[in-house]
C-alpha cells in the first residue's frame, strides 16, 4: 500500500506538471472540484513559505525526514499495532515520502494541484500525498480517544 501510495502521488503529480502547469484552474461540479496548478515552498496551507530558504530545508526537509524515519521505524518494527494503526501510519508515511520527493526534486517546493469547496469556502490547494497524510491523521484520532485495545499483529498472527 505504501509504495502505490507514493507512486500514485508522484504520478499525478508528473501529470499536473505536464498539463495543467501555466494554465488556468479547471473547474469541475460546479467549481466544487478545482484543478489548479501550485508550487508550494511551505507546509500544510503554506506554513513557513515566508521564511527563508535554509530554514524551510531545515524544518521541512530535514526535520520531516527524520520524523519519517522515526514513524517508518515504529510501523515496521511495533508489534502491539492493530490493523487500521498499521493503515493509518502506513498512509502517513506514504503521503510524507511523496512530499519529500518533491522537496529534493523540486528545489523545496511541493507540487500541489487539488482544491474544493463552496463558493468563497474553499480548501488551500493539496495533493494526493496531502490526502494520505490526512486520511491516515483521521484514522488515528479514534485510536487516541478509545480506551480498549484492539486485536494486535502479533494476537491476530497466532
Amino acid at each position: 500500500m505504501l509504495v502505490s501510495c507514493v507512486g500514485c502521488d508522484q504520478a499525478t503529480k508528473k501529470y499536473a506538471i505536464e498539463n495543467f502547469k501555466n494554465q488556468p484552474p479547471i473547474s469541475y461540479l460546479g467549481d466544487t472540484l478545482r484543478i489548479q496548478y501550485a508550487e508550494n515552498p511551505g507546509a500544510f496551507l503554506s506554513l513557513l513559505a515566508d521564511m527563508s530558504p535554509q530554514v524551510r530545508f531545515w524544518v521541512l526537509t530535514v526535520a520531516n525526514s527524520v520524523v519519517m524515519l522515526i514513524v517508518a521505524a515504529y510501523f515496521l518494527w511495533a508489534t502491539d499495532l492493530d490493523r487500521l494503526s498499521l493503515i493509518a501510519l502506513a498512509l502517513i508515511v506514504a503521503g510524507g515520502v511523496g512530499n519529500l520527493i518533491d522537496r529534493v526534486m523540486w528545489n523545496g517546493v511541493v507540487i500541489d494541484f487539488l482544491n474544493m469547496g463552496i463558493g468563497p469556502l474553499r480548501t488551500g490547494v493539496f495533493n494526493v500525498a496531502d490526502m494520505a497524510i490526512t486520511g491516515g491523521f483521521f484514522l488515528l484520532l479514534p485510536q487516541l480517544f478509545r480506551g480498549e485495545s484492539q486485536p494486535t499483529r502479533a494476537e491476530t498472527a497466532s
